[in-house]
Protein backbone atom coordinates (compact mmCIF):
# COMPACT_ATOMS: atom_id res chain seq x y z
CA UNK A 1 0.00 0.00 0.00
CA UNK A 2 1.56 3.26 -1.08
CA UNK A 3 -1.06 5.66 0.32
CA UNK A 4 -2.77 5.27 3.67
CA UNK A 5 -5.82 7.39 4.44
CA UNK A 6 -6.91 7.78 8.04
CA UNK A 7 -8.74 10.08 10.41
CA UNK A 8 -12.32 9.33 9.51
CA UNK A 9 -15.01 8.74 12.08
CA UNK A 10 -18.42 9.70 13.35
CA UNK A 11 -19.05 13.36 14.12
CA UNK A 12 -22.09 15.54 14.70
CA UNK A 13 -23.12 18.16 12.21
CA UNK A 14 -21.06 21.30 12.71
CA UNK A 15 -18.09 19.33 13.97
CA UNK A 16 -14.62 18.87 12.51
CA UNK A 17 -12.34 16.08 11.41
CA UNK A 18 -8.84 16.01 9.98
CA UNK A 19 -8.03 13.33 7.45
CA UNK A 20 -4.47 12.26 6.77
CA UNK A 21 -2.96 10.69 3.68
CA UNK A 22 0.43 9.21 4.45
CA UNK A 23 2.73 7.83 1.80
CA UNK A 24 5.07 4.91 2.27
CA UNK A 25 7.05 4.46 -0.92
CA UNK A 26 6.01 7.68 -2.66
CA UNK A 27 7.48 11.13 -2.10
CA UNK A 28 4.31 13.20 -2.07
CA UNK A 29 6.11 16.45 -2.80
CA UNK A 30 6.70 15.10 -6.31
CA UNK A 31 3.00 14.65 -6.99
CA UNK A 32 -0.29 16.45 -7.08
CA UNK A 33 -2.52 15.03 -4.36
CA UNK A 34 -6.29 15.08 -4.25
CA UNK A 35 -9.14 13.92 -2.08
CA UNK A 36 -12.23 12.35 -3.56
CA UNK A 37 -15.29 10.98 -1.82
CA UNK A 38 -18.03 8.50 -2.54
CA UNK A 39 -21.36 8.57 -0.79
CA UNK A 40 -23.65 5.53 -0.74
CA UNK A 41 -25.36 5.07 -4.09
CA UNK A 42 -23.43 7.89 -5.71
CA UNK A 43 -20.41 8.20 -7.95
CA UNK A 44 -17.07 9.19 -6.55
CA UNK A 45 -16.56 12.94 -6.70
CA UNK A 46 -13.71 15.40 -6.43
CA UNK A 47 -13.27 17.21 -3.12
CA UNK A 48 -9.93 19.05 -3.10
CA UNK A 49 -6.52 19.05 -4.72
CA UNK A 50 -3.04 20.25 -3.85
CA UNK A 51 -0.55 20.89 -6.62
CA UNK A 52 3.05 19.75 -6.23
CA UNK A 53 4.05 23.26 -5.27
CA UNK A 54 1.41 23.37 -2.57
CA UNK A 55 0.02 26.58 -4.02
CA UNK A 56 -3.32 27.24 -5.70
CA UNK A 57 -5.30 24.51 -4.02
CA UNK A 58 -8.67 23.73 -5.56
CA UNK A 59 -11.95 22.77 -3.95
CA UNK A 60 -15.34 21.52 -4.98
CA UNK A 61 -17.98 24.20 -4.56
CA UNK A 62 -19.74 22.06 -1.97
CA UNK A 63 -16.77 22.19 0.43
CA UNK A 64 -15.20 25.56 -0.39
CA UNK A 65 -14.73 27.64 2.72
CA UNK A 66 -15.14 24.62 5.01
CA UNK A 67 -12.36 22.23 3.96
CA UNK A 68 -8.65 22.95 3.70
CA UNK A 69 -6.03 20.75 2.06
CA UNK A 70 -2.43 21.06 3.23
CA UNK A 71 0.89 19.29 3.01
CA UNK A 72 3.65 18.38 5.44
CA UNK A 73 6.60 17.34 3.31
CA UNK A 74 8.65 16.31 6.35
CA UNK A 75 5.96 13.85 7.39
CA UNK A 76 5.29 13.00 3.73
CA UNK A 77 1.61 13.47 4.48
CA UNK A 78 -1.28 15.45 3.05
CA UNK A 79 -4.14 16.55 5.28
CA UNK A 80 -7.74 17.49 4.73
CA UNK A 81 -9.12 19.65 7.51
CA UNK A 82 -12.90 19.47 7.44
CA UNK A 83 -14.87 22.02 9.45
CA UNK A 84 -18.58 22.78 9.73
CA UNK A 85 -19.38 19.27 8.61
CA UNK A 86 -22.80 18.52 7.21
CA UNK A 87 -24.69 15.22 6.92
CA UNK A 88 -24.21 15.43 3.15
CA UNK A 89 -20.45 15.16 3.71
CA UNK A 90 -20.97 11.55 4.78
CA UNK A 91 -18.91 9.38 2.45
CA UNK A 92 -15.82 7.28 2.09
CA UNK A 93 -12.93 9.64 1.50
CA UNK A 94 -10.05 8.61 -0.74
CA UNK A 95 -6.71 10.27 -1.27
CA UNK A 96 -4.89 10.00 -4.56
CA UNK A 97 -1.53 11.06 -5.93
CA UNK A 98 -0.37 11.52 -9.48
CA UNK A 99 0.80 13.82 -12.22
CA UNK A 100 -2.44 14.96 -13.84
CA UNK A 101 -2.09 16.62 -17.19
CA UNK A 102 -3.64 20.01 -17.78
CA UNK A 103 -7.39 19.95 -17.24
CA UNK A 104 -7.50 16.66 -15.31
CA UNK A 105 -6.48 17.71 -11.83
CA UNK A 106 -10.10 17.33 -10.65
CA UNK A 107 -10.62 14.02 -12.41
CA UNK A 108 -10.00 10.52 -11.07
CA UNK A 109 -8.14 9.60 -14.23
CA UNK A 110 -5.46 12.14 -13.43
CA UNK A 111 -4.24 10.09 -10.47
CA UNK A 112 -2.28 6.86 -10.52
CA UNK A 113 -1.98 6.05 -6.83
CA UNK A 114 -4.91 5.64 -4.48
CA UNK A 115 -5.40 5.05 -0.79
CA UNK A 116 -7.91 2.58 0.60
CA UNK A 117 -10.45 5.11 1.86
CA UNK A 118 -11.60 6.26 5.26
CA UNK A 119 -15.23 6.51 6.34
CA UNK A 120 -16.63 9.86 7.43
CA UNK A 121 -20.11 9.87 8.93
CA UNK A 122 -21.81 13.11 9.93
CA UNK A 123 -24.93 12.80 12.04
CA UNK A 124 -27.67 15.42 12.06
Amino acid sequence: VQLQASGGGLVQAGGSLRLSCAASTLTLSAYAVAWFRQAPGKEREFVAHSRRTGYNAGYADSVKGRFTISRDNVQNTVFLQMNSLKPEDTAIYYCAAGTPIWGTIRQEGGYRYWGQGTQVTVSS
